[in-house]
């Protein structure tokens, strides 16, 4: 809400002005940051969706991703899976909005800070699913190599990691354009930005003028990622009018969208690709149905708390969903009971994630945890 006219301002002229010699008055602080509570909810939502696909993803993978392997295990996790696709989309749509719109980088030094408190964990939880994968014996390598490696992003112990080798990228060109378009000059970032897109062909050039084995560099991002930062950010900036009154009616593309990913998933090609419009529909009509949307007050608090527990919980996810689908998912299930288990597996891996997750915040050990 604007500021209304001050008592200065609205004086009739004939009021005497203070002496030009006199100290300026304090400015007065600008009005409060919205805090976005639909975002919180969304952000909540698309931790739950990631779980929901790695489920349907592991049901899949354990009908061998044939229907005549298992079709009761191979549907349910093919509707599952297909289920929790918008979910990167939407993590990368609120990564723009966080960049572009909700908390703009003011300087180089404050964006670094961001991306230190994305690389500590995404070191910490490496060097854990190294060690996990050790324990299990499902390394394929040396524990040494495998970390070695991983600083290249040419080996992911945790296949759900590759999502912050794009992430930190992305916000990195997002804030330079940031930062330039403020008068900065941001020489340190785009220095950066220069290395992440000239190592991998260099990396390649090295490789065949030595006869060397070098990893492959694997940080980056592709253009749909960026498209979706970028335009998701456009759609959560939108007022809420926009969008509210139309609420209901979003959620039949989405639907439609859904079942169409359905289809392509078991008849074209599984899985499907993040950059497919199928799933730009289905994410954009979960973002316009859920943007915007009033969160009562009595439930704010504990969303924000989980919201915030939100990266910490993806981290872990897949070691607490490996464990239970190990133990508990067949290729021989009927429907009835994969759809159930699905469920079962997707809530159990969420409890035990977001608690996990909460846990370590309250140790204080976020910073290293997310």
């Amino acid at each position: 809400m604007p500021f209304s006219a001050s008592a200065s301002a609205s004086a009739s002229p004939s009021r005497a002005r203070p002496p030009a010699s006199a100290a300026p008055s304090t400015p007065e602080p600008g009005p409060p940051r919205e805090h976005r509570y639909d975002i919180d909810l969304i952000r909540l939502l698309c931790s739950v969706g990631v779980i929901l696909c790695h489920t349907g993803s592991a049901f899949v993978n354990t009908a061998g991703r044939e229907a005549s392997n298992g079709p009761g295990t191979y549907w349910a996790g093919l509707v599952a899976d297909s289920a929790g696709r918008f979910a990167v989309p939407l993590f990368f749509a609120i990564a723009g909005w966080v960049v572009l719109v909700g908390a703009p980088v003011r300087d180089g030094r404050q964006l670094w800070r961001r991306i230190v408190r994305i690389v500590v964990p995404l070191a910490v939880w490496t060097v854990l699913y190294v060690a996990w994968g050790r324990l299990r014996g499902t390394n394929d390598g040396p524990a040494g190599e495998l970390v070695l490696d991983s600083l290249f992003a040419s080996v992911r112990p945790a296949y759900h990691l590759w999502y912050l080798y794009a992430y930190i990228p992305v916000i990195m060109l997002l804030a330079f354009v940031v930062l330039v378009r403020a008068g900065k000059r941001p020489w340190g970032l785009g220095a950066a930005l220069l290395v992440l897109g000239a190592a991998p062909g260099l990396s390649g050039d090295l490789a065949g003028a030595t006869g060397l084995e070098l990893p492959r560099f694997g940080w980056g991002f592709g253009p749909y990622q960026l498209v979706y930062a970028v335009l998701g950010a456009l759609l959560l900036a939108l007022p809420g009018r926009t969008s509210g009154g139309r609420r209901p009616f979003w959620l039949l593309p989405a639907a439609a969208a859904l079942a169409a990913i359905v289809a392509y998933q078991h008849g074209v090609h599984y899985a499907i690709p993040y950059a497919s419009v199928l799933v730009a529909l289905f994410s954009g009509g979960v973002l316009l149905a859920l943007h915007r949307l009033h969160v009562p007050e009595r439930l704010r608090p504990v969303l924000a708390r989980l919201s915030a527990a939100s990266f910490g919980a993806y981290m872990i996810h897949v070691l607490v969903l490996g464990v239970l689908t190990d133990a508990l998912v067949d290729a021989d299930l009927s429907l009835p009971a994969a759809a159930a288990l699905a469920v079962v597996v997707t809530a159990a891996t969420t409890v035990l994630s977001f608690a996990a997750a909460l846990l370590w915040t309250r140790l204080g050990l976020t910073r290293l945890l997310g």
